[in-house]
């Protein structure tokens, strides 16, 4: 039988997360983006036989595609994963889109409006230039194209500009692959640089909406300042170590990774608001509660890591990189939510109860 480890002086046990936390905050800027997050192409290969991925990627790089090649074998035979990180010119391309984009529509009405108003015909030119400059950039780019007089023609000739730039650059990725790779079949995948952006955007604003909800629930849930404290300062620990594992072990912070990650912040809710609960609303020795309440909560974490073991295990034999991504941060997670809730939420609560009760 376990002995009650908050018997003895509590504030030990906040030492080792305490270290696990430091630790972690020296890999965190470490962690990788993936494709989902910085934006580039993956190409999924089934190929005809195995290959070196090593030499692979030497292959290609010597035909200017400088990309990050992993060879692995499944059910269904080898497959190649080959990674490549956004081309500037297409990031450029892309801001330039959004920028014509955004003033097209404005400077065609002035356009119309200066056919009836004389007095508009000004502030046209001025607009107009500032679109020919923004279409004059992207012809650069794209070596081709001419700043027409009308701005219907002028949006035609950039649309046209822009799917240059980009059909060349998904040429200038898969020409050295034909060259150097035999394949029966092959997937492309594409993020441009908006659309990372946004899921950027998006993943802040879901972090930012799912820590208010939490703020305002456990305090409605508690009414008091100090567990509830407590509560989200367990749950910002497992985060902070799940986030530091993922630059260690070399995660990269992908939708699938990110999924896991909330997934997290509410198991590890759950957690700390179960021990919570005992200690304050149950009756008898705090301490005893906060014991009663880790061996339910080691319960559901080894439950939680035999599941995510089992995922991670078959993840290394299917090689699907989804399946690795979220059952590596679920394990990590759980790992770090039994240090956080059981030796640094755990011992903030006693602290709270065990002077609740001397006064």
């Amino acid at each position: 039988m376990l002995p009650n480890i908050y018997k003895r002086d509590i504030r030990l046990l906040s030492v080792p997360p305490l270290i696990l936390i430091i630790i972690a905050l020296l890999f965190i800027p470490s962690i990788k983006m993936g494709v989902d997050f910085q934006g580039g192409t993956m190409v999924t290969l089934s190929l005809a036989g195995n290959i070196d991925a090593e030499e692979l990627q030497g292959r290609l790089y010597e035909d200017g595609l400088e990309a990050h090649v992993s060879v692995f074998e499944t059910s269904l035979g080898y497959k190649a994963e080959i990674e490549v990180s956004q081309s500037e010119k297409l990031v450029r391309a892309e801001e330039l889109k959004t920028d014509f984009n955004s003033r097209i529509l404005e400077v065609a009405q002035l356009e119309i409006f200066s056919y009836q108003d004389e007095s508009r015909l000004t502030e046209y030119k001025e607009k107009k230039s500032e679109l020919d400059a923004i279409a004059k950039e992207m012809f650069e780019i794209a070596g081709s194209g001419t700043v027409a007089a009308g701005t219907n023609e002028l949006d035609r000739e950039f649309q046209k500009a822009y799917s240059l730039i980009y059909s060349s650059y998904e040429d200038s990725i898969l020409q050295p692959i034909n060259r150097h790779v035999e394949y029966t079949s092959i997937s492309v995948e594409t993020v441009s640089p908006l659309l990372s952006s946004k899921f950027i955007g998006t993943v802040i604003d879901t972090v930012i909406f799912s820590a208010i909800l939490s703020i305002i629930l456990v305090f409605l849930f508690f009414r008091s300042i100090p567990p509830s404290i407590a509560v989200l300062t367990g749950a910002l620990a497992d985060i902070i170590i799940a986030l530091g594992a993922m630059g260690l072990f070399g995660i990269p912070l992908t939708l699938a990774s990110f999924a896991a990650l909330l997934m997290l912040i509410g198991y590890s809710l759950d957690t700390d608001i179960l021990l919570t609960t005992r200690i304050l609303k149950r009756k008898g020795d705090p301490r005893e509660n906060a014991f009663d309440a880790m061996k339910t909560g080691l319960t559901m974490s080894i439950t939680g890591l035999i599941a995510f073991s089992s995922l991670f295990i078959l993840s290394l034999f299917t090689h699907i990189p989804t399946y690795y991504e979220i059952s590596a941060v679920a394990i990590t997670g759980l790992v770090g939510d039994m240090f956080a809730t059981w030796g640094i939420n755990a011992v903030l609560v006693l602290h709270y109860a065990l002077k609740r009760e001397l006064e």
